[in-house]
């Protein structure tokens, strides 16, 4: 059997990567033929057609016998640690189906999606209203092995306090949004925490979410995945198309308009935090205005 060829571009991207509770990407990517070679004898499986890539993981069509299924290992970091534990929770039921893992590799078996069809193929108010319907069959009460939301916005709470890049009345809003909606009786419920337009596949006629990054909270942090995707389609004034994504896919998850865009407003400050870590100033000014057009 031939070895899986791994996509230049995506070998250079995950090589500069580092480690963030697990391997470098450098390192990790020298395990990468052997965890899927391993995958491919384990599970009796043959390649059905060029590899796919994420940010983080490769995803593999393959065959067994007739049947077609993939086949996904991803670089160990703390947001992928449980998600063939939230699959097999969700057991198919709105997400992409788990057929076998091995979590300690980071190795998965999944039902074969179409993947030239995603949410960026229907209308973008479509698509909204499609993820807030899925959206109410994914946030079920959350397994005991997810980080509670509290826990996880924590660090991310404090480091923004000490980026002197941030304005200052984002950090201040964006820190008392947290000390309001954190409170001890929040739902715990399951978040995906990624489900842009990418992120939703086709399973025949329906429509399936993948790539969990799941913690434990309230579904209004849910919402920004969609307003900081097909960005260009909000055009020159954004904030009307803004708060239409809001309505929309707040009322198709039945998450009441006033969490809606407290949480959308606080998940958006952290996203102003994040980009300037990054250091790239495009980006620090993409996320500062998404956070104003969140404004009423």
């Amino acid at each position: 059997m031939m070895p899986v060829r791994l996509p230049a571009h995506w070998t250079r991207r995950v090589a500069a990567y580092p480690a963030d509770g697990g391997p470098t990407g450098q390192a990790w990517l020298a395990t990468v033929p052997g965890l899927l070679a391993g995958a491919l004898d384990t599970w009796r499986l043959a390649p059905d057609g060029p590899p796919m890539t994420g940010w983080t993981a490769i995803v593999v069509p393959v065959r067994r016998g007739a049947e077609r299924l993939a086949l996904k290992v991803t670089w160990p970091h703390p947001e992928g640690t449980h998600e063939a534990l939230v699959l097999r929770h969700w057991a198919g039921a709105a997400a992409v189906r788990l057929v076998a893992a091995d979590p300690a590799r980071g190795v998965m078996l999944l039902e074969l999606l179409d993947a030239a069809r995603d949410l960026r193929t229907v209308p973008v108010d479509e698509a909204c209203a499609t993820i807030g319907r899925l959206l109410t069959r994914l946030n079920v009460p959350a397994p005991m092995q997810l980080i509670p939301m509290a826990d996880y916005l924590a660090p991310h709470l404090d480091r923004m306090a000490h980026r002197p890049a941030i304005p200052r009345r984002i950090v201040d809003r964006t820190r008392g949004l947290a000390r309001d909606l954190l409170r001890p009786d929040i739902p715990n419920m399951l978040l995906h925490t990624d489900l842009h337009y990418e992120n939703v596949l086709a399973r025949d006629e329906e429509w399936v979410a993948i790539d969990p990054k799941p913690i434990g909270g309230h579904p209004g942090f849910e919402l920004l995945p969609l307003l900081n995707n097909r960005v260009d389609e909000l055009g020159e004034r954004p904030q009307a198309g803004v708060h239409r994504r809001v309505i929309i896919a707040a009322e198709a998850a039945g998450i009441g308009l006033d969490e809606a865009f407290a949480w959308a407003r606080l998940r958006a400050g952290l996203e102003v935090s994040w980009a300037t870590s990054l250091g790239d100033p495009a980006e620090v000014s993409r996320a500062i205005t998404l956070q104003k057009a969140l404004d009423d």
